[in-house]
């Protein structure tokens, strides 16, 4: 097994046993490991750092995440339900198909992320942060974005319903054809957000909110009316 030092592993596979035994060690970083379909379940992983690692199908039930920090990871179709991710940071990772039912991500914080597809269904997430992020198809339902300045965030296709966007700035980013059956955009900045493909079935979905004279004629265009 190679190791860069007593703190780090880098280049390996690991099974399960192979992890525990390099935590006991007082290892908190590995690089460029493979940890593709490990169930990992519960370990306690507080504050390691994962840079270039692979996590491809991997169980990570409840595992104790707080304050980690991943770069470049992969970790597709992972599932990470209950999870304590708390202040956790997740730095231009595929997280694509992974899950998050029931997670814990106060303060965790996205950045250059692929979450297509991903299931934060129930998801504590007080202060959570994502910034020039694919959520194409994820399931955000109930999440608050309230204040929140959200950079260049494609929600396209995402399950919001009953999502908070109240007083919110959309600064890119997209919207399209999103689910947002009871979200609220009252007071939100909606100018710079793709909106193509939304249909105003819910009276006063936007009443309140800040749109575009281009996007008013896409919302009237939509409703058969020729906008001439």
């Amino acid at each position: 097994m190679e190791e860069s030092s007593i703190n780090a592993v880098v280049g390996v596979a690991l099974s399960r046993a192979e992890l525990e035994a390099q935590l006991e060690l007082g290892v908190r970083r590995f690089e460029s490991c493979g940890f593709d379909g490990e169930d990992l379940s519960r370990l306690e992983l507080q504050g390691c750092v994962f840079d270039r690692c692979t996590f491809t199908d991997t169980i990570l039930f409840a595992c104790k995440l707080a304050g980690t920090h991943w770069l470049r990871c992969r970790a597709g179709g992972a599932d990470l339900e209950s999870v304590d991710a708390v202040d956790a940071r997740f730095d231009a990772c595929d997280l694509n198909n992974s899950k998050w039912r029931r997670a814990k991500l106060a303060s965790a914080a996205y950045h250059g992320c692929k979450l297509t597809g991903a299931s934060f269904e129930e998801a504590a997430h007080l202060g959570i942060h994502f910034e020039e992020c694919l959520l194409v198809g994820a399931d955000l339902r109930g999440f608050s974005f309230r204040k929140a300045i959200l950079k260049e965030l494609d929600f396209s296709d995402a399950y919001l319903a009953g999502c908070d966007f109240r007083e919110a700035l959309f600064e890119g980013g997209s919207l399209r054809s999103a689910t947002l059956k009871l979200a609220k955009f009252q007071g939100a900045d909606l100018r710079g957000a793709n909106m193509e493909g939304l249909k105003l079935t819910e009276p006063g979905l936007f009443k309140g909110a800040t749109i575009s004279l281009a996007q008013a004629a896409g919302f009237l265009q939509e409703m058969g009316l020729a906008v001439r």
